[in-house]
């Protein structure tokens, strides 16, 4: 599954699922940038290391998701230190739990904006590029959510369902053009995003922190084991291989068998 001589953008890269596409695709010969919040040090730190344990070039680019205009610029500024933008892997993604009635919604606009519209307007700056190399890879990460809801996370659950159709439509009007768009749903995925939102489960459901790990995060998962997101990333790797050509459209779910029941 050579990705070499392949040029990647992976948005929220800096730390999580995101970080771990990044190395994975960097690990197959791919050229990354990479793209996140966190500490300035920490970050250079990672993207040091991805040159450094692969041999690739990899830089960073610290657009705001919920700035369409940034988000362009970030896919114009990949398209122009690598040459090309053959992988775009939309990531970056926020969480807020609360009932609906007291759903801030300051915290609806950002999390729409971030886990949805960011990837509308990367795709819509990447796929000119893509169409005129008849060549391209899009894969977004939705989430158990884009299938199935849980409650107090209204305006995640509609994002994550939203990816769903994005990339529905996305790979209808690819299809002849050598790109494909394809979206992952992962289930529980131990990561600072789920660490983070243990807090607001607790206090939403008065439970303490074992009970939420164990009567609501793994109750969803017939394995009863997180997904890891090396997991998630070696899919993300094979579906952007030449193996998967055919595979377009699709909604992979990687969930411990969340939402087969």
């Amino acid at each position: 599954m050579s990705l070499s001589k392949r040029n990647a953008l992976v948005t929220g890269s800096t730390s999580g699922i995101g970080l771990a596409i990044a190395r994975a695709l960097a690990k197959e010969g791919a050229n990354v940038v990479i793209n996140g919040m966190g500490d300035a040090a920490a970050i250079e730190t990672e993207r040091a290391s991805i040159e450094k344990d692969f041999g690739v070039k990899a830089f960073y680019n610290g657009a705001d998701m919920m700035k369409p205009a940034e988000i362009g610029a970030m896919v114009k500024d990949a398209q122009g230190r690598l040459g090309s933008l053959d992988i775009l892997v939309n990531n970056a993604g926020i969480q807020y739990v609360a009932p609906i009635e007291d759903f801030p919604v300051e915290k609806w606009d950002a999390i729409i904006a971030i886990n949805l519209s960011a990837a509308f307007h990367a795709i819509r700056a990447a796929v000119p590029g893509m169409k005129a190399a008849k060549w391209g890879r899009i894969v977004s990460t939705a989430s158990a959510h884009s299938l199935v809801a849980s409650p107090f996370k209204s305006a995640y659950v509609s994002a994550k369902h939203g990816i769903a159709g994005l990339t529905k439509t996305v790979a209808l009007e690819l299809a002849t053009f050598g790109v494909t768009a394809n979206c992952i749903s992962p289930g529980y995925v131990w990561t600072p995003l789920v660490e983070r939102q243990i807090p607001d489960t607790m206090k939403a459901r008065n439970l303490t922190k074992e009970q939420v790990i164990n009567d609501v995060i793994l109750a969803a998962q017939p394995t009863k084991e997180f997904v890891t997101a090396d997991q998630v990333a070696s899919l993300a790797v094979y579906l952007c291989s030449d193996a998967a050509a055919q595979i377009t459209g699709a909604n992979l779910s990687i969930d411990g068998g969340w939402t087969a029941g």
